[in-house]
């Protein structure tokens, strides 16, 4: 029996195949049922007690080496198949066209790295947030408009569960993990029940900041407000901050800049005013410090939101918010040389 072992300790070193048939027959005719390891494994049974431990250890030897054998066979068809995958005759011929980034990522980054450079760092969280990050913690009132189910897309009721409307949830999250000082840029993907049109969507991209320290003032939001709108629009850009209303912000501002076209002189851009509106913004309001866990006594901030889809509009003069999520490769190709 030792021979017919080291018969077939011969054969292994010679084995090939050329495709998987063969090897599927090499398999059947060593290790099936009625192959050549299972009739040695028959005549084992008959073997004397004193030579079981050596053969029975050649016997395993064997199955192993087998084993082995077959599956290195059958890398190597797969490599060779692999290596002829790479022939496509219905690929496109070279050269391929490169692509462009979307004009919203974009607008991301340039806001990414004007804010980078005043040390703001960037945050992220869900889409998918509860009532509390979303709006409770941002000192919105329990019968605010935002809630009702024609502004919001609610996932559950009870306990609340919506896709986030602002990425203000993130502001949350930060305030109540980390202690001031903090300086975050919160961009990302939010959405409202609202009607698809040139100029609304049910989906859109926000950028938010936040700024909380001891001593922070509104003459400091202004400056960085002003430092951000000569980044982007140009060294002469002015701004001028009009009151508004928010929850979270007290005071509150909307943030116009002056038209990048027309100088100020009125164009159909600015509709004849020698305005832009582009965001809002304002101190944070001390409840929303409070219901973050931090103490309003001694810690002031300042935040700021805009819609990227906005600066995209005005940078690049498009008409109709539609297209930046149509997917029409040549609206895209356009943006080419922007990158």
């Amino acid at each position: 029996m030792l021979e017919k072992i080291q018969a077939l300790f011969a054969q292994i070193e010679d084995l090939h195949a050329k495709n998987l048939e063969e090897l599927e027959a090499l398999r059947i005719k060593f290790l099936s049922k009625k192959g050549c390891l299972n009739d040695l494994m028959s005549e084992f049974r008959n073997v004397s007690s004193d030579q079981k431990r050596e053969i029975g250890m050649k016997l395993n030897d064997l199955k192993r080496k087998l084993q082995d054998k077959l599956n290195t066979l059958r890398q190597d068809l797969a490599v060779q198949e692999d290596e002829q995958d790479d022939l496509d005759l219905t690929r496109t011929p070279y050269p391929i066209a490169l692509g462009s980034r979307h004009p919203i990522s974009i607008v991301k980054q340039r806001l990414v790295d004007i804010f980078s450079r005043m040390g703001f760092t960037m945050a992220d969280g869900p889409e998918v947030e509860d009532d509390w990050h979303v709006f409770s913690s941002m000192n919105f009132a329990d019968d605010h408009p935002a809630r009702d189910m024609q502004d919001t897309f609610f996932i559950e009721r009870q306990p609340d569960i919506l896709l986030r409307t602002h990425t203000s949830s993130v502001q949350s999250r930060i305030m109540q993990t980390q202690k001031p000082p903090i300086r975050v840029i919160c961009p990302g993907r939010v959405y409202r029940n609202e009607a698809i049109s040139s100029r609304a969507h049910c989906f859109f991209h926000q950028l938010e900041g936040l700024y909380i320290d001891e001593n922070v003032s509104f003459a400091d939001l202004k400056q960085v407000m002003l430092s951000f709108a000569r980044e982007l629009f140009g060294p002469d850009t002015q701004i001028r901050l009009r009151p508004s209303y928010f929850p979270f912000t007290e005071p509150s501002a909307e943030m116009d800049i002056s038209c990048f076209i027309c100088g100020g002189d009125g164009c159909s851009l600015c509709k004849k005013t020698g305005w832009v509106e582009i965001l809002g913004c304002g101190e944070v309001d001390p409840n929303v410090l409070e219901n973050c866990g931090i103490d309003s006594t001694r810690y002031k901030g300042y935040a700021f939101g805009l819609g990227l889809e906005r600066i995209a509009n005005l940078l690049y003069r498009v008409s109709d918010l539609r297209l930046f999520s149509e997917n029409n490769v040549k609206f895209l190709e356009e943006f080419t040389a922007a990158n």
